[in-house]
């Protein structure tokens, strides 16, 4: 099956593309323009991202909203992951954004979490949500994957590396996207 994904990321076109295998990821056509993100939670961004791709294609869609939520900043920066330090920041500023603001002898836990929506034309739907949870590192360390991935340590690895230092393939079997790929491969493998 063919999914538009509803996104101008290339690294989650790539990601999403290895995940979602063997249905054939797509990417967005640039005429079509996504919704801004202004729902509360991932799973509405996400939503609403999958029907404008699905209405503007007329093909299925998929489309995710993700984030990091820090337990000592009560969840932020949360669907706000990818605008935290201002509208245009770029991932790096946004790294060091939350690495200030999380206290280095506070509590360090974070959470990755990642609503994946899936719409068909005329408006059939499907959600399921991954998370991965670990703890922030005191410095970014890593080259790989891309956003907070170089400082955050995954809970369930035991050698303290951090997601920009794993390879891709270990990164998917713990990822929050891998997670929820996974979950909605099963749902459209089931018959939907």
């Amino acid at each position: 099956m063919d999914l538009v994904l509803s996104t101008r990321n290339p690294h989650k076109l790539r990601e999403f593309g290895l995940l979602m295998a063997p249905h054939r990821v797509l990417p967005l056509p640039e005429e079509v323009e996504l919704p801004p993100e202004t729902g509360d939670t991932f799973a509405e961004n996400a939503l609403t991202k999958a029907q404008a791709a699905a209405d503007a294609t007329g093909k299925p869609a998929i489309a995710d909203d993700s984030g990091i939520s820090a337990y000592a900043l009560d969840g932020r920066p949360g669907v706000y992951s990818a605008r935290y330090a201002g509208a245009n920041a770029t991932d790096e500023e946004n790294l060091a954004k939350l690495l200030d603001e999380v206290p280095d002898g506070g509590d360090r836990r974070v959470a990755y979490v990642c609503a994946l929506a899936y719409v068909e034309p005329g408006g059939r739907t499907h959600m399921v949500e991954g998370r991965c949870e670990g703890t922030l590192a005191h410095e970014p360390r890593g080259d790989g994957g891309f956003g907070y991935d170089p400082a955050f340590i995954p809970a369930d690895r035991d050698d303290g590396l951090t997601m920009s230092e794993l390879s891709q393939a270990d990164k998917d079997a713990i990822s929050h996207r891998g997670r929820a790929a996974r979950e909605l491969l099963a749902w459209l493998d089931a018959g939907r």
